[in-house]
């Protein structure tokens, strides 16, 4: 019997208190976060993890002392785990990027198994290098120094796979339709400097097109909708318009709002605390007359059987990095983009 070990990438989060502050060190040392060379990302990445553990501590006291994340991953992993079970054995581990189970962990763990074949799948429907490609290279570097080399099938991005697309929409309707007078849907997705986009970073692109996609499926005639980011953080210029900005005209126009964190499969602090409570707050206090949270699509059956989808895709082609989409989905311009250019 053929084993397969699936391998789920996130970025991981603290999960108590004391954790915080090493958390977002980790973060912040990342090269592909800071793309200083050391020892000034190290000096920098303590300055800041400093500097913001306080204010983390007050989010994540919101949520009991710690993230959420792991345990929700977990059960995608054990929904996947029991969608795939008519193709051996399958056992999927969950690698986070700067909490633990890290990477390194995982990697051992997956050696232990002893897989035929592993397929690494982010939970990050489009790809970023900032995500996905920062989690790619790390497993590479780790898996190559602790011997694990067995086929290895790579799933760059799904942004418009048919069963995440059908689950948001299904969730986004459910906020739309509960609400009355005039409304436009947010499709909140995780900002990212200017300049990782510049260089090539397919990113925004592949948000946008996951954003037209839902407003396919949801087929309102003349629906008001429009994709904005959150989470800035630092000087540098975002990427926009910015899901502050969005809020604030919204209660300028007497507009309801519909928020969906487009980007974001799982509920931690960025949709539980930044969207459920900060921009409601703000929601309010900008006159916005109503206000709603779309869930992420979590263990939904049919986000499930997207990812299922996804690696039945991948383990039918050659080894290497692809789009679960077939060729290449990004314009030739994002050269960040990893996946073979044919199927």
């Amino acid at each position: 019997m053929t084993k397969t070990a699936i391998v789920l990438f996130n970025l991981g989060g603290p999960d108590r208190p004391d954790s915080i502050e090493p958390f977002l060190f980790n973060l912040f040392n990342d090269p592909a976060i800071i793309s200083l060379p050391n020892p000034f990302r190290f000096l920098v990445a303590k300055l800041i993890s400093r500097k913001r553990a306080p204010i983390a501590r007050e989010i994540y006291q919101n949520l009991g002392g710690g993230s959420p994340l792991l345990s929700n991953t977990e059960a995608q992993a054990d929904a996947l785990t029991a969608a795939l079970a008519d193709i051996g054995e399958v056992k999927c581990f969950i690698a986070m990027r700067y909490w633990h189970p890290m990477t390194a962990e995982t990697v051992q763990a997956v050696k232990a198994f002893g897989p035929d074949r592993v397929v690494l799948l982010p939970l990050y429907p489009q790809f970023s290098t900032t995500t996905t490609g920062s989690s790619l290279r790390l497993w590479n570097k780790l898996a190559d120094a602790a011997g694990l080399r067995v086929p290895t099938h790579v799933i760059g991005c799904y942004p418009r796979a048919s069963g995440y697309v059908q689950a948001v929409a299904e969730l986004v309707r459910k906020g739309y339709d509960g609400m009355k007078g005039p409304k436009r849907v947010l499709f909140s997705a995780h900002g990212l400097p200017k300049k990782v986009i510049d260089k090539g970073d397919p990113y925004q692109w592949q948000v946008e097109r996951s954003a037209e996609e839902v407003v396919k499926a949801l087929n309102i005639p003349d629906l008001d909708w429009i994709v904005c980011y959150q989470s800035r953080v630092g000087p540098l210029e975002w990427i926009g318009p910015s899901t502050d900005e969005e809020i604030r005209r919204a209660g300028k126009e007497g507009v309801g709002l519909v928020v969906c964190p487009i980007a974001f499969v799982s509920e931690h602090s960025e949709t539980l605390v930044e969207i459920e409570l900060e921009y409601r707050h703000l929601a309010e206090e900008s006159g916005v007359p109503a206000f709603a949270r779309v869930p992420t699509p979590g263990v939904h059956p049919l986000f499930i059987d997207a990812l299922a989808t996804q690696v039945r895709y991948a383990l039918e082609r050659p080894v290497g990095v692809c789009s679960g989409e077939g060729p290449r989905i990004c314009p030739a311009e994002f050269g960040k983009c990893p996946c073979r250019q044919a199927a």
